[in-house]
Parts: C-alpha cells; sequence; structure tokens
C-alpha cells in the first residue's frame, strides 16, 4: 500500500530567509538615520578660542564727529534773489556784520505802497486832531465873546437897578433890563455846560487818535525795519559755515543760508545704531583718546528719532582744560554702559552671524562638536556666557557658513 507524503511549502522557507535581510537592512537604516552628520576639515582653517573668566565691561564704540557747543542757522527772512556776497564760508564774523543781500522788486514795491499808505493814515489822524483843537479853540472864542456880553448885561442891570429904586428909570426899562440879564445869563450857563461836555469828549477822540497814531507808528518803524530785512546780517558773533549763496539764486523766506559756529566750546555728536537705544541714556560716561591722552566725556542728550536704523547722540568734554578742535574732526568714543564685574566669557567671532549665539562647536580632542549654549551682553570684544560653556572650553569662533546642517567636524 502507497503512504501519503506530504510536501514541504517553500512559501515558510522563503519567509525565513527574508526575515533576517529585513532586519539587517532597517538596522542600516536606523543607523544612516541616526548617525550624526560630520564633515573633516582642516583646522588650521578655523578660529579656535578658549573660553575663560574675565573682568567684563558693557561697553560700545562707536564713531562722533566734533561740533560746537552752540551754532545758529543763518535764515532769509525777506525771500528774494541773492544779488550781493559780502563774506566767505569760513569767515569769522561780527555780531551785525553784513554778509549778502537779496532783492525782490515786488516785495520792495509792496514796502514802498504800505508805507505811504501809512503815513497818509497818520497825516489823517493828525489832521483830526487839530480839527478838534480848532473846534476847542472857536468855543473857547465864543465863551469870551458870551462873557463880555454877560458882563455887559450885568453891569447894565446893577446901574438900572439904582435908577429904578430911585425912580429915575422907568418900570418898562428895567424889565427890559431884567430880562436881558436873565438870558445873558441862561446863555452863558448853557455854553459853558455845552464846551465842558464838546471838552470831554474831544479828550476822549484825541486819546484815540493818539493811540491810533502810536500805532501806525509802530507800524511804520517796523516795516521800515523790515526793508532792511534784504540785508543778511551775523546775528552773533563767530564762525561762518555751510555759506554756500549763489549770485542770482532765489531764496524763499526762512531758508536756511548758511550757519554760525561760537567758537565757545565742543561737542560730539554720534550715529548710534538703534539696537543700543534702549540702553543709552543721558549722564552715561565714556571716554576718547586724544593727542595720546584719554579724555572723558558725557552722553547730555539722546535724540531717540530713529532714522536709518540710527539714532543721535550728544555728548560733552567733561574736562575744562581748554582743548583746540577743528570742527569736523572724528573721534572713536568708548560709551560704558555697565560696571566691570568678572565673568564667564568667549572671544567674539564670526560665528555668530550664522548661530546667533545659539549654538557653537566645542573642540574635543580631534573633533569639535555642536553644542546648545546661551549667550547675554556683548562688547566689542567678548559675549557674556549664560550657559552651555564652562571656563577652558575650547571654541571654533571662525565662520560657520558651511557647517550649518553638520553636527561633529573632524578636525586633521
Amino acid at each position: 500500500m502507497d503512504t501519503i507524503v506530504t510536501r514541504k511549502s517553500k512559501k515558510n522557507k522563503y519567509l525565513l530567509m527574508a526575515i533576517p535581510a529585513f532586519l539587517l537592512a532597517g538596522y542600516f537604516v536606523f543607523a544612516a538615520v541616526t548617525k550624526k552628520r560630520s564633515l573633516t576639515v582642516d583646522k588650521n582653517e578655523l578660529s579656535v578660542k578658549t573660553v575663560e573668566k574675565a573682568f567684563f565691561e558693557d561697553f560700545i564704540v562707536f564713531q562722533a564727529k566734533v561740533e560746537p557747543l552752540n551754532a545758529m542757522l543763518l535764515n532769509v527772512i525777506e525771500g528774494g534773489s541773492i544779488q550781493e556776497i559780502f563774506v566767505a564760508n569760513g569767515d569769522m564774523v561780527t555780531q551785525g556784520q553784513p554778509l549778502a543781500r537779496l532783492y525782490n522788486p515786488n516785495t520792495e514795491l509792496s514796502y514802498v505802497t504800505q508805507e505811504t499808505s501809512i503815513i497818509e493814515q497818520i497825516n489823517n489822524l493828525s489832521k483830526a486832531k487839530l480839527d478838534l483843537r480848532n473846534q476847542e479853540l472857536s468855543m473857547a472864542k465864543d465863551l469870551v465873546a458870551i462873557d463880555h456880553d454877560y458882563q455887559d448885561a450885568k453891569n447894565l442891570y446893577d446901574l438900572n437897578e439904582k435908577l429904578f429904586k430911585e425912580e429915575i428909570l422907568s418900570k418898562n426899562e428895567w424889565e427890559k433890563t431884567k430880562e436881558n440879564f436873565r438870558f445873558q445869563k441862561e446863555r452863558k450857563n448853557i455854553i459853558q455846560q455845552s464846551i465842558q461836555k464838546e471838552k470831554q469828549a474831544n479828550l476822549i477822540q484825541i486819546g484815540q487818535i493818539s493811540q491810533s497814531q502810536t500805532i501806525m507808528y509802530k507800524s511804520l518803524d517796523i516795516l521800515r525795519k523790515n526793508k532792511k530785512n534784504f540785508l543778511v546780517t551775523a546775528p552773533l558773533t563767530g564762525r561762518l559755515t555751510s555759506f554756500e549763496p549763489v549770485l542770482g539764486k532765489n531764496y524763499q523766506a526762512g531758508e536756511s543760508i548758511g550757519k554760525i559756529d561760537v567758537m565757545k566750546g565742543y561737542k560730539l555728536v554720534a550715529e548710534v545704531d538703534e539696537y543700543y537705544l534702549p540702553r543709552v541714556s543721558a549722564n552715561q560716561k565714556g571716554q576718547i583718546d586724544y593727542k595720546g591722552e584719554t579724555l572723558d566725556v558725557t552722553v547730555s542728550r539722546v535724540i531717540p528719532e530713529i532714522k536709518s536704523g540710527r539714532f543721535l547722540v550728544e555728548l560733552t568734554f567733561t574736562s575744562d582744560k581748554e582743548l583746540h578742535l577743528q570742527q569736523g574732526l572724528s573721534f572713536g568714543v568708548r560709551l560704558i554702559l555697565s560696571e566691570k564685574a568678572k565673568t564667564t566669557v568667549l572671544p567674539k567671532g564670526r560665528f555668530y552671524e550664522e548661530t546667533a549665539g545659539k549654538w557653537v562647536f566645542v573642540v574635543n580632542g580631534d573633533k569639535a562638536e555642536r553644542r546648545e549654549i546661551k549667550l547675554g551682553r556683548e562688547n566689542p570684544v567678548y559675549y557674556e556666557v549664560l550657559g552651555g560653556l564652562k571656563e577652558g572650553d575650547k571654541v571654533v569662533t571662525s565662520n560657520y557658513a558651511d557647517y550649518k546642517e553638520i553636527e561633529i567636524l573632524n578636525l586633521e
């Protein structure tokens, strides 16, 4: 009798062979994924600095230019074209000295018209005042005549009163005499009251006219002074700078044609990066080098307006020593932002351009490994280390542009 033999399945055999191959491939993939990316570099091409403990002083360095402590802009008061120039840029000028003359025919004609009008108004007011004076004089003459008539009537009244009592004068004549005396008396009283009221009214009018005349004379004086504004003069004594008027060129009223520097003291003016705006304030101290000597300066004013990413700082010299500086001369200012303090520091380098101070390559034997760090304040020499590094660590501080995706540098 035949025996049934069970045939072995090749499927199971292939499965058993595939599992080890699959596991081996998975291992290589895992190893490739988890392996740190490395790059071999010549260590002589790298800049390596050592983390150290040192006194860290928070300061910044910037360039500042010398300017006079005080200056005044030279503005055109009356617009016009330049007709004459009497001085040159850079000259020393004294207060009131003529610098340039402008001409504007339209304004000149307007001044003449206004001056004529004001003089005419002054003359009209003077005539009105004279008429009031003449009126008072005429009333005074009338009062003299009336007073004379009153005296005649009074004398006749006194005489006829005696004659009537002695029965020499008739009653009819006496009545006429009394009536005439009464009339002259009342007439005199009325005229006196009228003249008194006229005088009071005239006094008020004359006062008003005089007041108007005073205003007119002031206006005329101002107008005549304004006519002199075509002549540009020095408002104070000093050195004339930025003075470059051109003959025939037209300048508008209020336009600046130069500046006068008062040669009594100097200040430094600098443009500083907006990054430092919150950290720069008045009274902060700094230093400059001048002819081999260190001079102290102090921030006198911070102008917080930002233009093109920079703001203005003004500094003054703290020393009373007389300095003979040239305007426009440039100095490197070392402005101290905080006092010295000993801390862990890392010398500055170009690595910061790529990492923003968040990581660095730390040298360990013949390798440099990527490490997360934390930096704080900085000055032109050091970064303050807040974490990730310790004293003695050696850090690659050169440019990281080619290493942004690398985790280990193999040093040859």
